[in-house]
């Protein structure tokens, strides 16, 4: 079975990125091919995608000024039902431990819902990933996690897509990305883009793919 190249990907994203009339700077590197390219498995991602969305919940309970102990009580239930306790990074376990968490963390940890929902993308339980110009729907994608009754139902569920799909958005949003960066350092705007969506879902992507071998906190977005 033949796969498609780096530079074959490359020029299917520049493609899209140029119908969507957004800048491209065609000189930005391929990303790593198939053969070299190791996906996170589907316990890693299933895992992964729990902690994301217990702890997202809980950052937006902090945003809007929710009573923190009762919060972590509801998490601490949470965490039990789907035996989560060793899921969550060192991060993130400091930051729901915390009695007095900031809101300006609050806000940035719940940006991660865009993450979680890349992660039931990649486990097939979101269909697509549409063009990034506005956030999830939270409450749909939090329901995804809340109506199974337990960690192994949602696994079961879950079948991870195959790695070509994963690296076609993977390179997409990496130049997506590119472009809000240099809109950021130029002042310039991007019309019908979010650029909170893009850098969240190259981040997933990125971990998903395991770009530079980094753990979740560690995990880099560079173009």
């Amino acid at each position: 079975m033949e796969f498609k190249t780096p530079e074959q990907r490359k020029e299917e994203s520049i493609k899209i990125i140029k119908e969507n009339s957004i800048e491209v700077f065609e000189g930005l590197p391929v990303i790593e091919n198939y053969e070299e390219t190791i996906l996170r498995s589907k316990e890693e991602i299933a895992q992964r995608a729990i902690a994301l969305c217990i702890f997202s919940v809980y950052a937006e309970g902090v945003c809007i000024g929710e009573d923190v102990g009762k919060t972590q009580e509801l998490v601490n239930e949470v965490v039990k039902r789907y035996n989560a306790e060793t899921f969550f990074t060192e991060k993130e376990k400091e930051f729901l431990n915390n009695p007095e968490p900031t809101r300006e963390e609050a806000i940035v940890f719940s940006w991660q819902y865009e993450c979680y929902t890349v992660l039931l993308w990649a486990l097939g339980l979101v269909d697509s990933l549409d063009f990034p110009n506005q956030i999830c729907d939270v409450s749909k994608v939090v329901g995804m996690l809340t109506e199974c009754k337990n960690y192994e139902e949602f696994e079961e569920k879950s079948e991870v897509r195959n790695k070509e799909e994963i690296l076609d958005q993977a390179d997409l949003i990496y130049r997506y990305n590119w472009a809000c960066v240099d809109a950021r350092i130029h002042n310039k705007t991007i019309k019908n883009i979010d650029s909170g969506v893009v850098f969240e879902r190259h981040r997933a992507l990125n971990w998903l793919i395991n770009y530079m071998d980094q753990g979740w906190d560690d995990v880099t977005t560079d173009t």
